[in-house]
């Protein structure tokens, strides 16, 4: 496997590690964020055992043991597995969560106490006028998956940190400005990944509402463009596709005329 790194906004970097034996033919990418700023941010660690790969392309950026923040969007292997890895390499490092993860899973999970955040809570990354670096919490509660879900939105160059959202099979170019929700519901297809179908438009809808011009993505390429406009398509694709009527396959639902429970 290789690790590359593409700077996809200015000072924010995709560490992407594609395994083609994951979702084969395909293949599928794991991509950590590295925010370069007074105080580095990275967004998602990785698994533990790309924890070597992932660290050798953080360090091509700043060095390892100057990272200052470590966050994801919630608690799962490929979002923080290396979390303790990478605490234990950058001693001044903190893990920075909503208060929800840190409740039900981090203060345990952590080698050193995380920093809980609120909803709309900004943490201020330094620099220098039009070089600050300042990112918000935003709290997505099942969206796309998980209780203490969350995302993060880098204010000065409007890039939505938006973790599983928009993921997508294959390996692709680090950003591209094609349409990424076709594949996106393709991928949703197979995986059936994201909860609670009227809290994740809602979600979606209101993410919009920030008006970012670059998405972020986990799996798959980020975007550069109307990530407003991305952001509402893929909440309507989601409501044609996936609503409680019909089943991932495409096929009326057994529960069909029947009081459904509304995702």
């Amino acid at each position: 496997m290789e690790t590359r790194v593409d700077e996809i906004a200015d000072g924010i970097y995709r560490i992407s590690t594609y395994v083609p034996a994951v979702a084969a033919p395909a293949g599928f990418t794991f991509n950590q964020f590295l925010i370069d700023a007074e105080q580095p941010l990275l967004f998602h660690t990785g698994m533990r055992q790309l924890f070597p790969l992932v660290s050798e392309a953080v360090g091509r950026v700043v060095p390892l043991d100057q990272l200052r923040w470590l966050a994801f969007g919630h608690v799962e292997a490929d979002e923080c597995g290396a979390m303790n890895e990478f605490l234990a390499a950058a001693p001044h490092a903190e893990v920075a969560h909503g208060l929800q993860g840190c409740l039900v899973s981090l203060n345990d999970l952590a080698d050193r106490p995380p920093r809980p955040m609120a909803h709309g809570e900004t943490l201020d990354l330094g620099g220098k006028e039009v070089l600050r670096r300042q990112v918000m919490n935003l709290n997505t509660p099942h969206v796309p998956h998980n209780w203490e879900a969350r995302v993060l939105f880098e204010e000065t160059t409007g890039t939505l940190l938006c973790g599983d959202l928009f993921t997508h099979l294959g390996d692709g170019p680090p950003i591209t400005d094609h349409d990424l929700v076709g594949p996106a519901l393709d991928a949703e297809e197979l995986f059936r990944q994201t909860s609670c179908l009227t809290a994740a438009v809602a979600t979606m809808r209101s993410l919009a509402q920030l008006s970012p011009r670059t998405l972020a993505v986990m799996h798959g390429s980020s975007y550069y463009g109307d990530g407003a406009a991305a952001l509402r398509e893929l909440a309507d694709g989601f409501e044609d596709r996936f609503s409680p009527e019909i089943t991932f396959a495409g096929r009326p639902s057994t529960l069909a005329g029947h009081d459904a429970p509304q995702g």
